[in-house]
């Protein structure tokens, strides 16, 4: 139970509530939804495998990013049994106005979690498995070390399962922390920018574009054959120049893979959608990221961080292995 202060009495926050879930976007205006075009609707979730991945998140009393986050993509992943677990709690540290995750304070660590964390990828079958987390700015480390122990849980429990980890940008820590998650040896380090800089004002306030272009740079000083990963938004406000400088920089901070997708607005309260961005638009993007020297590029209106991630893992892997000239 999750008890918070609002206006009146302490009561029980609902985090199904929007005004509970997102205290401080609760002042802000609304902003216009636009109707979605017909290239990024998706069918509702349902059917045996569906319901059979929920059933073992929620007997592991485990939380996933596709839930929390509202991914369109839910229905689809989930019935073939790919879920991404979210560590570390249900609510993050920040506000990102972007983002559908709960703000507020957490809850302590569950020393336990990785354990179960690793019991499900054991049960689901998983030949990858992503695990991300919330920001936790409350801890000394910001949750390295839980992620850590989350990585040698699955490690333990299921040896061949390949491992990509989205973690928060650890801002506020010292930089160490960093050298605890790249010692348990991730398969994949995802860190994503979001947007492009111009618009972090406006979109991800709590964070520094050059902090985490930086530790995507120091994870593959610190350990080379781990895999750099990350991911921007388009339909936030950004013009397409500002998208191919966002490329030039992550490859000049050695990052292998790229994902872009559409924003879409989880509420009104939420930062809007400037515009809808063809499939067209994203097939330009793609070109031109595989022609800045990306091993692997994923650019579509639905492509999300952790979307498709094993198959593309190994088309990642294999490119890797033609480049070394191993193929």
């Amino acid at each position: 139970m999750i008890l918070t202060q609002f206006k009146g009495p302490i009561s029980v926050r609902d985090l199904k509530l929007p005004e509970q879930r997102h205290p401080e976007k609760a002042h802000r205006p609304d902003q216009a939804q636009p109707k979605k075009p017909d290239w990024i609707r998706v069918k509702a979730p349902g059917g045996k495998g569906y319901a059979d991945t929920r059933k073992i998140m929620r007997d592991n009393n485990l939380v996933t990013v596709c839930e929390e986050a509202g991914c369109p993509n839910v229905g689809e992943c989930w019935s073939q049994g790919h879920a991404t677990m979210m560590i570390m709690g249900e609510i993050c540290t920040r506000g990102c106005t972007f983002c559908n995750i709960a703000t507020g304070r957490p809850d302590a660590l569950d020393v336990f979690e990785p354990g179960r964390v690793a019991h499900a990828v054991e049960k689901l079958g998983l030949n990858h498995v992503v695990i991300t987390s919330v920001d936790r700015d409350d801890l000394e480390d910001g949750g390295a070390d839980h992620f850590a122990q989350t990585i040698r849980a699955i490690r333990h429990r299921s040896p061949k399962t390949t491992i990509e980890i989205l973690t928060p940008d650890f801002l506020k820590c010292a930089p160490s922390v960093l050298e605890t998650v790249v010692a348990a040896r991730p398969d994949v380090f995802n860190h994503n920018l979001e947007t492009v800089p111009g618009l972090y004002p406006q979109v991800r306030p709590g964070a520094r574009y050059f902090h985490s272009l930086r530790l995507l740079q120091r994870v593959k000083e610190m350990d080379p054959s781990i895999f750099t990963k990350s991911g921007i938004m388009v339909g936030l406000g950004e013009d397409k120049q500002a998208v191919h400088q966002v490329m030039e920089d992550m490859r000049a901070a050695g990052v292998d893979f790229l994902t872009i997708g559409q924003y879409l607005q989880p509420t009104p309260k939420h930062h809007r959608v400037d515009r809808f961005v063809t499939p067209e638009e994203f097939a330009g993007y793609e070109k031109a990221a595989f022609g800045k020297g990306f091993l692997m590029v994923s650019a579509t209106p639905l492509t999300r961080s952790s979307y498709h991630a094993g198959d593309d893992f190994a088309r990642l892997r294999a490119a890797r292995e033609a480049q070394l000239g191993r193929v």
